[in-house]
């Protein structure tokens, strides 16, 4: 999808839209091409590589009366067939209108600078580059019985066009490189793994992933000699990536307007204004973030983005929308309305959702603290409204301020609001990470996790006794 074609068919999806516009109350097109690479070694086999090209579109259309009516197609031709389909569908629709907030209509072409274009690199050296990190990772330590190294890129095209006039045009790439390992001793299974990406660096986040390569067979191998942390209450350190998952899983989801609509137990919790957690502690949701995995200059709604003040100074500051979330609470759209792909229908969704660095060192941090542990990375977790309940990757224990032996097997669970009020002190060392976030059945939408090192007091720990 050149420049050129582009262009025209912009031109023909707005004639199309424009002929619509007397029979819908609002009407929206969006189209999109990806072009994609994936390359992926288990063990010692190449499972996957090879590269794909999708292109489609997806008709949103509300009439005045009733709700959405929605057509999803590949290819990109036919427009005016597609937005019939979908006004046949919105037109069966029962219930009361939908309210929309007022946006302005806005043209505009974003193309997200990539550094190291992706796209220019032979799949043959992205192949034998993982090959390269696979066989490391065999060869680190005969323990090491297994293995999963991935690498991936996509380029998206996107054309939103809309009856209000808005008519945006954007451009971003994605690459991501994934390193796990696991190790075996008799029946103990201990897995280790990184993660690499972002939308700015291009390939070269498969060039730098190179240097995490030993670090993930060492630490698979080092777990298998780690004892199970005891269970009980401790104060706890989480570092970035795990503490970037909480504040995404645990309150970002609550965030989310759409949620806060439909759950009265939600909307009861997330009163605005409402103190959450100390006075040093900020909660940030923010898509203008350059180079990150969740950014984006415009959403699927054609909103701008803009940052998104969830807490402010311990308060809950600020909740996420789209139009139509907005329109109910009687807020703003924040930019957060998001499809993974053309297939599926724009919902509330985080972008870049992080806590805002603080003033102390991660020496500070752990200095007060006799015995604690020290939370590091993420395997899984769940959420069911204020409760929580996460599995780190690893972690070590805390004793006398110092980090001291390696442990296992951490969960941590709890409810929520006790634990945002149990913050003691907010690392000044603030990492972005990239993530996989689902939602509504559509996964895994790009976002971006990030936090500095977090000390919370008298968190449960589950682990072996």
């Amino acid at each position: 999808m050149n420049t050129i074609d582009f262009q025209r068919l912009a031109d023909r999806v707005r004639e199309a839209v424009a002929a619509a516009r007397p029979h819908v109350r609002y009407a929206e097109v969006r189209l999109e091409r990806h072009d994609a690479t994936v390359v992926r070694f288990s063990g010692p086999h190449l499972d996957a590589a090879g590269r794909s090209f999708d292109a489609g579109g997806s008709v949103r259309v509300l009439l005045a009366g009733g709700g959405w009516g929605v057509a999803s197609f590949n290819g990109l031709e036919d427009i005016p067939q597609r937005i019939r389909a979908a006004r046949d569908c919105a037109a069966v629709q029962d219930g009361d209108p939908l309210p929309l907030a007022d946006v302005p209509p806005t043209v505009d072409l974003v193309v997200r600078h990539v550094e190291e274009d992706f796209r220019e690199v032979p799949l043959a050296e992205k192949v034998e580059r993982m090959r390269g990190y696979n066989a490391r990772l065999l060869e680190a330590d005969q323990r090491i019985v297994d293995t999963d190294v991935a690498y991936a890129d996509r380029y998206v095209h996107k054309l939103l066009v809309t009856s209000e006039g808005s008519c945006i045009r954007q451009e971003a790439g994605y690459c991501q490189a994934v390193l796990a390992a696991s190790a075996r001793s008799g029946e103990n299974i201990q897995r280790a793994f990184e993660v690499l990406g972002d939308t700015r660096g291009g390939y070269r986040n498969a060039r730098l992933i190179a240097d995490r390569v030993d670090a993930v067979a060492r630490r698979a191998v080092e777990l298998l000699s780690a004892p199970r942390v005891r269970a009980g209450r401790y104060p706890v350190v989480l570092d970035p990536r795990l503490a970037g998952v909480f504040i995404h899983e645990a309150f970002g989801h609550l965030s989310e307007a759409d949620h806060i609509c439909e759950n009265p137990q939600a909307r009861a919790m997330m009163v605005l204004g409402r103190k959450f957690a100390p006075d040093f502690f900020n909660v940030y949701d923010d898509a203008t973030l350059e180079g990150q995995w969740g950014s984006h200059a415009y959403d699927d709604e054609g909103v701008r983005a803009a940052p998104t003040v969830l807490i402010a100074q311990g308060r809950l500051s600020g909740r996420l929308h789209n139009r139509y979330t907005a329109a109910r609470l009687g807020e703003q759209p924040t930019g957060n309305a998001c499809a993974i792909n053309y297939q599926h229908a724009p919902i509330v969704r985080m972008t870049n959702t992080y806590v805002a660095p603080g003033r102390s060192g991660l020496r500070d941090l752990l200095g007060p603290i006799k015995e604690g542990v020290y939370a590091c990375g993420m395997f899984g977790g769940q959420t069911m409204l204020e409760d929580f309940s996460f599995s780190a990757a690893h972690g070590r224990m805390i004793r006398n301020g110092e980090l001291a032996e390696p442990v296992r097997d951490i969960v941590l669970s709890g409810n929520l609001f006790k634990t945002l009020a149990s913050i003691t002190a907010v690392g000044d060392d603030m990492q972005m990470h990239s993530g996989g976030c689902g939602k509504g059945g559509q996964s895994p939408k790009p976002v971006g996790i990030g936090a500095p090192h977090m000390a919370i007091d008298n968190v449960l720990i589950g682990g072996g006794v």
